[in-house]
């Protein structure tokens, strides 16, 4: 069963601008369309600055989409005022990127994790103070911690509280935007190990952002490709990693580490420099990279997203 459905998603930005001059325009999301179905993980990946954690935050109404549909359990979302997003608040949470900006340093471990059950008039006193206890030994803290504040602890803990935080209210959605990028490589396995455990025992759907292809690999059943606010690929896990379509993908994945000396991949470079969104190419948006560029259609056309097999599909015009 789908949970959320993202049609034609556009999230565009003003920047800089003035009295005389014009504001230029990002296009941070562009025409992204997408399905998560109830209780999988679908990775997003894609270079810094593609439009991953936007797109997120856009999906959950942080920023207000400018175009476009988001169908959560086929109710549309997309022009919901504040009040009326408020019942859908507490079935969608967002785990950050950065484990301790996004902790108040004034508020106790206590308090941040109850925080949201607080705001949703979630439980008694007594049974958010049994609930709080219940997640911080389900992420891996003891009760004696919950006065501590967050400076007392260190990142991958920082970490440990925002995942008990996002799941206080029992969510069914949750956006984890890069929630191992700021974390040592040795602590980063314990958290993604300690979300699929969690994941299984709540059974909640995920969108994992990253740019870390191991990381897709590790915890992800889908996967959607972006480049440029587009999506370009989007397959199974298995089949992204052995059949990549688009030749961007085939990039990325040539460039993560085999752990095996015997195995040695080609790495393709690519050459120039990552389009800007204020001004992104026309046509399809890879094509200045693009080491298979078919021609003038590559340069003038944009591509659409079309189905290559079975849940797979790419925006390339060699298919």
């Amino acid at each position: 069963m789908t949970l959320l459905e993202i049609q034609e998603l556009k999230k565009y930005f003003n920047i800089g601008g003035g009295l005389l001059k014009k504001p230029d325009i990002l296009k941070a999301v562009d025409n992204v369309s997408f399905k998560i179905e109830e209780g999988e993980i679908l990775g997003l990946v894609g270079e810094s600055g593609c439009g991953k954690t936007t797109c997120g935050k856009t999906i959950l109404k942080i920023y207000e989409p400018d175009s476009g549909k988001i169908i959560y359990r086929g109710d549309d979302i997309t022009n919901l005022s504040r009040s009326e997003m408020r019942k859908y608040r507490k079935k969608m949470s967002i785990i950050y990127q950065d484990p301790f900006g996004s902790l108040d340093p004034r508020m106790t471990i206590g308090g941040i994790i109850s925080e949201p059950m607080e705001v949703h008039n979630l439980y008694s006193k007594r049974e958010r103070e049994k609930k709080v206890i219940e997640l911080m030994e389900k992420v891996g803290l003891t009760s004696e911690q919950i006065n501590r504040y967050p400076h007392e602890f260190s990142g991958g803990q920082r970490q440990r509280i925002g995942i008990a935080r996002a799941l206080a209210v029992n969510p069914e959605f949750i956006v984890a935007d890069e929630p191992v990028s700021a974390l040592d490589v040795s602590i980063q396995a314990q958290i993604l190990n300690l979300m699929q455990d969690l994941q299984k025992e709540f059974g909640f759907t995920c969108l994992f952002i990253t740019h870390d292809l191991s990381v897709i690999k590790h915890i992800c059943d889908r996967v959607a490709v972006m480049y440029v606010g587009k999506i370009v690929e989007i397959a199974p896990k298995k089949e992204l990693f052995t059949n990549p379509k688009h030749p961007y993908t085939e990039a990325l994945l040539s460039a993560v580490p085999v752990p095996n000396p015997k195995i040695k991949r080609k790495e393709i470079i690519l050459e120039g420099d990552v389009p800007s969104p204020i001004n992104p190419p026309s046509g399809c948006r890879f094509h200045e990279r693009c080491f298979k560029k078919i021609g003038e259609v590559c340069e003038t056309k944009e591509p659409e997203l079309k189905k290559v097999g079975k849940g797979h599909y790419v925006a390339c015009h060699l298919y």
